[in-house]
């Protein structure tokens, strides 16, 4: 694997596993004595972050935690801070009076970090699930930085298919909120990709998880420039939703725009022509690895790793996919992600016909 900014990747097997001081410790043993009297080594803390940034944590991940940790044998505590940082803290602290064996947390703008000072000094591993944070034992995602070169390509496959060269086009950058540092890598894997085919970006407004906001910002960015507009580089599926909201009321169409998380109303728009593609996360993939990291801790084990952060921190790393118009079929198909009802609407079911989307 390439080795870049962000990451200092070093395969890993059996015997040259990354060993954490102390963690197998926290998991096992006689972590179980609690206030709360119940047996925190059987029992895994999850903290998911809002229902509004993606559909995904609600929808998606709860089940899928759940499931796998209660088929391992596995108590699974999981609460939603609701994008609240406060909420975030005394949920936390409710779980911790309660005992964990492992705690595996979403990040919320860095409530993650204190958390896990907390879990650490009563002896317990953190995994850092989806977005990494300061103070993880494991940090479970895409392959990030992946995910952001996919997208570029998106972005550039899109200004192909409208004849107009990297070099010369009108490219808007919306990425994420930067307080999740996921942000930062799909933004360097992207810029990684467009720049290097000769794109220089003509507006870059802050990044936000906001589709008001991404509408707000683009139409601003679009005034700015006269209303003319080649690629949109978009960090996610809402973020996208609220650029081409912008470009429909202007009529501007054939605009390549980039997308994550292949939720809805995403795929809608790739279907419908208004977003070039998005990045599938197949989030039962990442659950899966986040429970075969959590079991190993719960059980006393050492996980291994693909790879690492820059700090060092381990990084289980799953692989994402692209989805263009003729892979949606794909994404309803795998279900639980995006049903055939949800997508194909009547004024979609045309374009279902068309690509192959069945029930």
């Amino acid at each position: 694997m390439k080795k870049s900014s962000i990451l200092a990747v070093a395969a890993l097997t059996g015997a040259a596993a990354v060993m954490l001081a102390g963690c197998a410790g926290g998991g096992t043993g006689d972590g179980g004595a609690t206030e709360g009297g119940g047996d925190a080594a059987g029992r895994a803390c999850v903290i998911l972050p809002d229902a509004a940034s993606s559909p995904r944590w609600e929808n998606l991940d709860r089940q899928f935690l759940q499931e796998g940790l209660e088929a391992a044998g596995f108590e699974a505590d999981i609460q939603n801070a609701q994008g609240d940082k406060d909420k975030y803290a005394t949920l936390a602290d409710q779980q911790l009076t309660k005992g964990c064996g492992v705690m595996l947390l979403v990040d919320l703008n860095g409530a993650a970090v204190s958390v896990a000072e907390k879990a650490k000094a009563e002896g317990i591993p953190v995994i850092a699930y989806d977005r990494p944070f300061e103070g993880s034992d494991y940090y479970v995602s895409f392959d990030n930085e992946e995910v952001g070169r996919l997208q570029g390509q998106l972005v550039l496959d899109g200004l192909e298919a409208k004849g107009v060269a990297p070099a010369d086009a009108v490219v808007v950058y919306m990425g994420g909120d930067p307080t999740d540092g996921n942000a930062k890598m799909f933004h360097d894997g992207a810029v990684e990709v467009m720049e290097a085919a000769g794109i220089t970006p003509a507006a870059e407004p802050p990044g936000v998880w906001d589709q008001a906001k991404s509408q707000t910002n683009f139409e601003q960015a679009l005034t700015s420039l006269n209303g003319q507009v080649d690629g949109v580089w978009a960090a996610n599926d809402t973020n996208a939703a609220g650029v081409i909201k912008v470009l429909q009321d202007n009529n501007l169409t054939g605009v390549a725009v980039s997308g994550q998380d292949a939720n809805v109303a995403g795929l809608q728009n790739i279907l419908l022509g208004w977003q070039t593609g998005t990045v599938w996360k197949q989030v039962n993939l990442e659950a899966d690895a986040a429970i075969e990291t959590a079991v190993a801790l719960l059980n006393g084990e050492t996980p291994e790793a693909d790879a690492e952060l820059e700090d060092g921190t381990p990084y289980i790393q799953v692989t994402p996919t692209v989805v263009g118009p003729n892979e949606v079929k794909d994404v309803v198909a795998a279900g639980g992600y995006a049903s055939y009802d949800d997508v194909c609407t009547p004024d979609v079911e045309a374009k279902c016909t068309e690509f192959g989307v069945t029930e």
